[in-house]
């Protein structure tokens, strides 16, 4: 009978910008120190925060002390669910639909409003008729350069 290791996760407040700076030092601390730390992770969607993740609290405590750009720590711990959405990735195809008013963010029509014709989930691809053209031209576009348009 196995017993499951919980490990516990601590969001810290950083300097803005300072996340990657802050990650390497605690990385280097814990490599020199020994400290017992499972990962050291940034969200970008979070700004001046990084997130700690270690079996003992003591141990994150531990990590954090004196480290440059580091400006205190939420309490309490995070909740796993809190940042599962953001450590998986989502297919982008997955979010669209046939008829959906999109724009493409990348590629020769960059900036570019357009309508889903067509999607191929298997190639990661949708089929648009572009809004601007003056006339109906459809381009299959990598899905990646879709995003679904405020104007609808």
């Amino acid at each position: 009978m196995s017993e499951e290791v919980k490990s516990h996760l601590f969001a810290i407040r950083t300097t803005g910008g300072q996340e990657k700076v802050v990650m390497r030092l605690l990385e280097a601390k814990a490599n020199a120190n020994q400290i017992n730390i499972q990962s050291v992770f940034w969200v970008s969607d979070l700004k001046g925060y990084v997130v700690i993740e270690a079996i003992n609290p003591s141990d994150a405590y531990m990590a954090v002390e004196g480290v440059r750009h580091i400006r205190g720590q939420l309490r309490g711990e995070l909740e796993f669910k809190d940042i599962e959405g953001y450590l998986v990735k989502k297919s982008t195809v997955s979010t669209l639909a046939v008829d959906n008013v999109v724009e493409i963010t990348g590629g020769p029509f960059k900036g570019m409003k357009a309508t889903i014709t067509r999607i191929d989930p298997e190639k990661e691809e949708a089929t648009v008729v572009l809004l601007d053209a003056s006339y109906q031209l459809p381009v299959t576009v990598d899905a990646n350069y879709l995003k679904l348009s405020t104007e609808g």
